[in-house]
């Protein structure tokens, strides 16, 4: 399944929710040496229940509009 997430990095909180046809994740973690991206992935795996390691970034991995996979 492809989802279309929106990415708000260093947020007071870590959520998902659910907008339209795509997510919006809120991370602590800044967008520095790709640790956002690492939280995002944690953040979607938790949500939908499955490995990190299922949870693959497509597109957008510099942008705050993501495309990510789950296998």
């Amino acid at each position: 399944m492809k989802i279309a997430v929106s990415v708000k990095a260093g947020a007071r909180e870590e959520k998902i929710e659910k907008h339209g046809g795509g997510f919006a994740v809120s991370t602590k973690a800044r967008a520095e040496g790709g640790r956002a991206n690492e939280a995002v992935i944690k953040i979607i795996a938790r949500y939908f229940d499955v490995a990190p390691s299922r949870v693959e970034i497509v597109s957008g991995y510099a942008s705050c509009k993501k495309r990510i996979e789950i296998i």
